[in-house]
């Protein structure tokens, strides 16, 4: 698991999953998760300004965002509107029964 962050620290094992904590750009951070996934999947994970910078650096080729109908106070917003994301990418929107709405991205 690589962490963006901006205090860097010593990696670290906990159980079977090893923390590095690196202060690099996203496309560096994501060049070290490929080399260290051996050809398999990498994913990202985060809060608003972390995602947004991958997509702004186009490094994302798929995404799923769980939207959920309860405001919970100030934050920062992925986007304006979904739509923002259409110039780059197919989207599906899926409602679900509990009220959750997931949009469903792929690169073009």
């Amino acid at each position: 698991m690589f962490v963006m962050t901006h205090h860097e620290r010593p990696s670290f094992a906990l159980s079977d999953t090893t923390f590095h904590f690196t202060g690099a750009d996203p496309a560096t951070v994501l060049a070290e998760a490929r080399k260290a996934a051996n050809g398999k999947d990498v994913r990202l994970g985060g809060g608003a300004t972390t995602i947004r910078e991958f997509l702004d650096a186009d490094l994302v080729d798929t995404l799923h965002v769980a939207v959920s109908p309860v405001e919970l106070g100030g934050g920062s917003r992925l986007w304006e509107s979904p739509d923002d994301l259409l110039d780059r990418f197919h989207v599906d929107v899926v409602p679900s029964a509990s009220g959750v709405t997931h949009h469903l991205f792929w690169r073009r």
